[in-house]
């Protein structure tokens, strides 16, 4: 049993040893990425490239469902000091309680996540949503 035992040991260590001969690839062995990229050489992201998420025609961004006129009146005036031009709805939106801006697809880029988020800060119950514009009536 013993001869046994030493002679799988034996096998375990050449084994070893075998399969150390052929060491995967080193760091250095590597080659540099640049080389692979070709005529793309850099990662962009869809905000860098100008293109933001394709937005059909018929698709309008909202924001509010605040409950009194006096906030939606103060956002749309923050609105206005950051350049976005906006609509109120006039009637309700389906599926949506309290009064909202429309803004303009002109204005949309402008209004990214971290303006949404300082607007969201301000205004406690301030929501965005895309919707089909189609049926939304504006106040003016």
């Amino acid at each position: 049993m013993r001869w046994l035992f030493l002679l799988l040991l034996v096998l375990n260590v050449f084994y070893y040893v075998w399969h150390q001969q052929e060491a995967p690839l080193k760091a250095k062995d590597v080659a540099p990425l640049s080389l692979y990229k070709g005529s793309q050489q850099e990662i962009r992201l869809l905000r860098e490239t100008g293109s933001a998420t394709p937005r059909r025609r018929d698709e309008c961004l909202v924001v509010g469902g605040l409950a009194r006129r006096e906030q939606l009146d103060e956002l749309r005036q923050r609105l206005l000091s950051l350049d976005i031009s906006a609509l109120p709805v006039s009637g309700q939106l389906p599926g949506a309680d309290g009064l909202w801006l429309k803004i303009a697809p002109e204005s949309e880029r402008l209004l990214d996540q971290t303006v949404l988020a300082t607007l969201s800060n301000d205004f406690k119950d301030l929501k965005h949503k895309i919707i089909f514009c189609q049926g939304i009536a504006t106040g003016e």
